[in-house]
């Protein structure tokens, strides 16, 4: 029988209300930490680009063979690809890097079902808590890549559409890959603009195709030229742990 609890009590007792002031302390204590280790071993990792998506893609899934060629088109514009670390599709980045002679980061979450940082990454930092482990997927990167995914990949989406639109973060681009996967969040994102909920501009915002190649150049003018970046070559591997 699998024991879905969390590791650790703070992971239940973190959004349930107030508790006493010292163990509250305690516990901003505790993320404080987090966002420190996290910084420390993403500081001097370079210009990156994070890419989304699913966990649940297998090797032989379209998406899967997807996420390399975005991971190693990535590498080769001289990109560090940083992703959340796990299996499926951010593997599939990770490893598209990796065999490209790119430098391939993780940002793993800690869950209950145990997800491992995937075995194509350079370095990688272990992470408690969601919200941090977001901060540091966008803080580092100069663009992103939302493959495939999920309620998490739709989350993280959803938080940097918003950053965008509200101007916390600027002239960063962001590519949906695979047209056939996201036509019905178009058709949500049409009747949001139609019931006013949002302007329509909002729509240009992120940027959607099927074409990697495509996807590179979008990139390239958008983070590399706009930012004057420097074309990184493709380093040799070598591999950290934490």
């Amino acid at each position: 029988m699998t024991d879905n609890k969390p590791k650790s009590k703070e992971e239940l007792t973190l959004l349930e209300g107030p508790r006493p002031r010292i163990k509250e302390l305690f516990l901003a204590w505790k993320v404080f930490v987090e966002f420190v280790r996290g910084f420390r071993v993403l500081h001097f990792v370079g210009p990156c680009i994070t890419v989304f998506g699913s966990a649940r893609f297998k090797e032989d899934h379209p998406h899967y063979q997807l996420g390399m060629q975005v991971g190693a088109g990535l590498a080769r514009l001289g990109f560090t690809v940083m992703t959340g670390g796990g299996p499926g599709a951010m593997e599939a980045a990770n490893r598209g890097a990796f065999e490209a002679g790119g430098v391939s980061i993780g940002c793993n979450i800690e869950l209950p079902h145990e997800q491992y940082p995937n075995r194509y990454l350079n370095r990688w930092v272990n992470i408690r808590y969601f919200f941090v482990r977001k901060v540091l997927l966008i803080k580092y990167s100069y663009g992103l890549v939302v493959l495939p995914g999920g309620f998490g990949t739709l989350d993280e989406f959803a938080e940097v559409v918003t950053l965008i639109q509200t101007k916390k973060i600027i002239n960063y681009p962001m590519v949906l890959m695979g047209h056939q996967y996201w036509e019905k969040f178009l058709v949500f994102v049409d009747e949001m603009i139609a019931e006013k909920t949002i302007d329509p501009e909002d729509k240009d915002i992120f940027f959607i195709t099927d074409d990697v190649e495509e996807a590179m150049a979008y990139l390239k003018l958008h983070a590399i030229d706009r930012f004057g970046l420097k074309h990184a070559q493709p380093r040799r591997r070598r591999v950290f742990g934490e």
